[in-house]
C-alpha cells in the first residue's frame, strides 16, 4: 500500500467520522425541544478559540416531587426539560454534570441560571452582539438533549415582544 492510498483512507475515515457527527446534530434539531432563552453573556474572545460569545442561560425552577424549590444561592444538580415555551430546571438526586444558582445581574434583579457556559462561535467580521442598547436582551435558540447542557442554534435580540434573529448560524 502506497503513501498516497493511506493517506486517502485516514482522509476517508476522518470525513465519515465528521459526517456522522453533522448527521446526529441535525437529527438531534429535527427531534429534541428547542426553546428561545434570555442570555447573560460574558467573555467574546479568547484567542486560543477564535470568536465566540460564552452565555449563561436562564431556566425556570421546576417542580420537585410537586413542590417549587428554593436554593438560598448555592448551586444545585439539575436535568433540564422544556415546558411551556421554557427552559426549565428540576432538581436531579444524582449528579448530572449541570448545576444552576442564582445571579444578581442589571441592577439588582434576580435570575436563576445555568452555571456551565454554553459557546456560541460567531464569524470573523460580525459585530458582538451581547453588546446591547437600553430595552434590548440577548436571547438563543437552543436544543435540549436529554443530558448534557444544551446546544445553541441561533441568537436574536428581543425589544419588547418581538424578537429579531441575528442570521449568525
Amino acid at each position: 500500500m502506497t503513501n498516497l492510498q493511506k493517506g486517502l483512507i485516514l482522509a476517508g475515515a476522518q470525513l465519515a467520522l465528521v459526517a456522522s457527527l453533522a448527521a446526529k446534530y441535525a437529527m438531534d434539531r429535527a427531534r429534541l425541544p428547542r426553546v428561545w432563552v434570555q442570555t447573560v453573556a460574558y467573555d467574546p474572545n479568547l484567542p486560543i478559540r477564535g470568536r465566540y460569545l460564552n452565555v449563561r442561560l436562564s431556566v425556570s425552577p421546576g417542580d420537585v416531587y410537586g413542590s417549587p424549590w428554593n436554593f438560598s444561592g448555592e448551586m444545585r444538580d439539575v436535568t433540564l426539560n422544556v415546558r411551556d415555551g421554557h427552559l426549565v430546571a428540576n432538581l436531579a438526586n444524582h449528579p448530572t454534570g449541570l448545576h444552576v444558582s442564582q445571579r444578581t445581574i442589571n441592577r439588582g434583579a434576580q435570575m436563576t441560571a445555568l452555571i456551565e457556559p454554553v459557546a456560541f462561535f460567531l464569524p470573523e467580521h460580525a459585530t458582538d452582539p451581547s453588546v446591547r442598547s437600553a430595552g434590548e436582551e440577548l436571547w438563543m435558540e437552543v436544543t435540549v438533549p436529554r443530558t448534557g447542557p444544551p446546544r445553541p442554534i441561533q441568537l436574536a435580540i428581543k425589544r419588547g415582544e418581538s424578537f429579531t434573529p441575528l442570521g449568525m448560524k
